[in-house]
Formats: structure tokens, sequence, C-alpha cells
């Protein structure tokens, strides 16, 4: 299996609740960094992506917590491509403590590449951004 992206982060307090745990919708906004940093650090930043009129939306998730997360951590996101379908993309991810690597979360996130001019279809993933992708796929 390749090494995965990783992106490290802090648990900001607005992200916990009363009690000082990461609050669980908060993980959804840690994918969603890992995965728009893994497309910046491979040359295709969600706003260059979007000017050449495509969007990439999230279509399915599966979020599995193991352990909690407090206010301060520091977090490491590790981002892997599981696999691509015409139009595509399952990511994979661990979301685990920087320092004694807990596992936190195991998730799943599938993105569909759509053509923003024909009105949010369905279109088959550019063939740049696959083989730049290619550099984490699991499969």
């Amino acid at each position: 299996m390749p090494k995965p992206h990783e992106l490290e982060l802090r648990v900001r307090y607005s992200e916990t609740d009363q009690m000082g745990v990461v609050h669980h919708s908060s993980y959804l906004v840690y994918m969603e960094e890992g995965r728009t940093a893994l497309m910046r650090e491979l040359g295709f930043p969600y706003d260059s992506v979007e000017r050449r009129g495509l969007g990439m939306a999230v279509r399915q998730v599966e979020l599995r917590y193991r352990s909690a997360a407090r206010y301060g951590d520091l977090v490491i996101v590790r981002t892997w491509v599981e696999r691509f379908r015409g139009a595509s993309i399952r990511y994979t991810y661990e979301i685990v403590r920087s320092g004694d690597r807990e596992l936190l979360a195991t998730a799943m996130a599938e993105v569909a590449c759509l053509s923003l001019a024909a009105g949010f279809r369905p279109t088959p993933i550019p063939d740049d951004i696959r083989g730049a992708l290619e550099r984490y796929h699991a499969g």
C-alpha cells in the first residue's frame, strides 16, 4: 500500500462539545481538509479544478469513531485513494492522534466529478487529475 497523504491539524475549541471532546461532525471537516490538501499538493487545488468547469461533490460518507480527540490535540489525517470509477473517486481515511498515534476514526468518502456547465452532471475524471491521484492509490 502506498504511503498516505498526511495533514496535521490542531483541534480548535469550536470543534468540541461542552466536555472538550471533538464533536462528531468535525471529523467530516477533517476529512475534507485532508482531501483538499492532497489535491493541492498534487497541483490541483479545488479553485483551479472549478475554473476548469469541474466540481467535486461528496456523494457518500462512512465514518467510524474509535477514540475521542480533545481540544488542543494534534491530529493527523491520513488520506488514500481507494478506487476510481469513471466519474468518481473513493477516498479512505485514518485520523490518529499525533503524539501516541492512537486511532481516533476511520472513514470513507466518495466524491463525484461533475460538469458545472452541464448542470452538475457526472463527467469522467480528467486524465491528468486521475494520473496525479495514482500516487496515493491504495488499490
